[in-house]
């Protein structure tokens, strides 16, 4: 594979920290961005011990939902690479709750997270990537962003926004040799799960975990190729044709889990 600069949100744990170390393993270089500085020095000295031949790292402390952050990210990763070829747009956090009992600090923080941080990322990538004739956007969503769900419904609306706009993107660059894959993403043990915002009780999930390295490499594999949506695994598709045919049962489940 021809050597990409990769630029990855929310790097500094679960999906975007494998992702990083994903990628660089394969010899293309990354630019991790999150907020928390030692965990991306943490995530700069494993990625410089992997066998040779590895891809530079680049750790950039940012917040997504500061617009200017993110652009001033876009032209550090041109001085430092000269291009930027992929935004893995990952940083997200999740939230749990009655949507009119919940703190509107909590809703808010997701709202700027989840949406304002996707269009934040996507708006300082394109200009780079139109200028040099192409790249691919890789959105970060979820397999609840068609389904109802009670008591996390601030999360999934945010995801049914990510994927919505995925869609759209795809088609307004397409004449910019910009792709556009919504990577929906099924129940994966990380820590994205013990800091979801919100209170409320959580019951133990039957649904299979996977590892964020299964999803890192589906990741990296999704860039090689020209896919408009991809889910990894025969569950997450049944759930997101049961928010299609069957939205009622799958409400219910979702309200047993987070009631």
């Amino acid at each position: 594979m021809a050597q990409k600069v990769v630029l990855i949100t929310g790097a500094s744990s679960g999906i975007g920290y494998a992702t990083a170390l994903a990628f660089a393993q394969k010899n293309h270089h990354v630019i991790g961005t999150a907020r928390r500085e030692e965990r991306l020095a943490a995530l700069q000295q494993q990625i410089a011990g992997l066998p040779q031949p590895h891809g530079d790292f680049l750790p950039l402390a940012a917040d997504v939902t500061d617009a200017q952050a993110m652009q001033t990210v876009v032209q550090k990763t041109l001085e430092r690479f000269g291009r930027l070829d992929v935004l893995v747009a990952n940083a997200g956090i999740g939230q749990r709750g009655l949507l009119v009992d919940s703190d509107w600090a909590d809703i808010e923080k997701v709202l700027r997270t989840n949406i304002d941080g996707v269009l934040h990322s996507i708006r300082a990538a394109v200009p780079a990537m139109r200028q040099q004739g192409g790249g691919h956007i890789v959105t970060v969503s979820s397999v609840t962003y068609n389904i109802i769900a009670p008591y996390m419904a601030t999360y999934a609306a945010t995801k049914a926004f990510v994927s919505s706009i995925a869609a759209s993107l795809r088609e307004e660059l397409a004449g910019d040799n910009i792709w556009v894959t919504d990577f929906l993403v099924g129940r994966t043990k990380t820590e994205f799960n013990e800091h979801r915002l919100g209170g409320g009780r959580v019951r133990t999930s039957r649904l299979p975990q996977m590892t964020a390295e299964q999803v890192a490499e589906a990741i990296v594999r999704a860039t090689d190729q020209r896919r408009k949506r991809v889910v990894l695994r025969w569950i997450d598709r049944l759930i997101v044709l049961g928010g299609v045919f069957a939205p009622w049962l799958i409400a219910q489940q979702v309200k047993k889990q987070y009631q």
